[in-house]
């Protein structure tokens, strides 16, 4: 609707003021999802943007020239998940999948949202394949695209690989449940899992061995709405997402999407220990008799409604 308005009255360009002390600057998106033109839009530190709202407020000019260099793609970009896998045993065709989204935001370099994330869950993989043993169950690690654009790589590979609880496909029954991490460099702390009260229990079990670290359990979950990350595209077909939940340290008050958020923000003992914790979780359920338990047809949430626009 903004955008509208600026547009029809001849607006090049929108300023926001990035409200945040210490130069700091959070960028999120001006997009239309409509086929309407964005004007285009710049984030300026606080303190700048400031000093031309009282210009302004006094009655004087103010003049900012901008370059910006872009590139629009009128047919659209294809973007790529990168996925691999240990295969399984004698439970092959049952998969354990754990990932985390491998773009950015342009504000920075993207270390704590979500390089390290990447990082850990490759690292626990790597541990995995150096114990030299067979997993029951196929491990898959999948590397998203597009999440900051709402989703779309993690959701895509839902719709085409398992479909949803009313209309599932082949390999529907066969996840055991996917691992997501998502925020920033603390260390893994416990779990949030789609399902019911015994599927948190099953996590319970298997972070157990790591309370010395300060692992403090589980708890289990019933949304389906999309949004946030990752493991909420498998929540929403009614698949175990489980959400990996960490230590704050800065996340959200200085790095999340900020020009901070760069390698110098990374805590790497932190992120080694939680590396650890995820490749312990994934290996039992990977060899666990049973699959981590779900919601039957009676106690399944209602679907979500399809999203007019995306997340971000």
């Amino acid at each position: 609707m903004i955008d509208g308005w600026l547009a029809a009255n001849g607006a090049m360009m929108r300023i926001n003021d990035a409200g945040r002390e210490f130069g700091q600057i959070r960028a999120f998106n001006n997009r239309t999802f409509d086929g309407a033109k964005a004007v285009p839009t710049v984030v300026l530190r606080n303190e700048d943007y400031g000093r031309i709202e009282r210009l302004l407020a006094d009655g004087d000019d103010a003049r900012a020239a901008f370059e910006i260099a872009n590139q629009f793609y009128p047919e659209g970009k294809t973007s790529y998940n990168v996925v691999a896998e240990i295969p399984g045993s004698d439970k092959a065709e049952e998969v354990v999948m754990l990932g985390a989204h491998l773009d950015s935001w342009h504000s920075a370099t993207g270390a704590t949202d979500n390089a390290i994330g990447s990082s850990m869950m490759m690292e626990a993989v790597r541990i995995i394949q150096t114990l030299g043993l067979k997993p029951r169950r196929t491990i898959r690690i999948a590397l998203w695209s597009g999440e900051e654009q709402g989703l779309l790589g993690s959701a895509a590979y839902v719709k085409q690989h398992f479909g949803t609880f009313e209309e599932p496909k082949p390999e529907y029954s066969k996840l055991v449940g996917y691992l997501n991490i998502d925020s920033g460099t603390g260390r893994v702390r416990g779990a949030n899992v789609f399902g019911p009260a015994e599927a948190a229990g099953v996590l319970r079990a298997a972070l157990a061995p790591f309370e010395d670290l300060g692992v403090v359990g589980a708890s289990a979950g019933n949304s389906r709405n999309p949004g946030g990350t990752d493991s909420t595209s498998f929540n929403a077909a009614g698949l175990p997402g489980i959400s990996l939940g960490q230590d704050p340290i800065e996340y959200q008050t200085n790095t999340w999407h900020t020009n901070l958020d760069t390698y110098e923000r990374v805590i790497p003992d932190d992120a080694m220990k939680s590396a650890t914790v995820i490749a312990a979780a994934v290996w039992h359920l990977a060899n666990r008799d049973g699959l981590l338990p779900r919601f039957d047809a009676a106690h399944m949430p209602k679907p979500p409604k399809a999203p007019e626009e995306g997340r971000r």
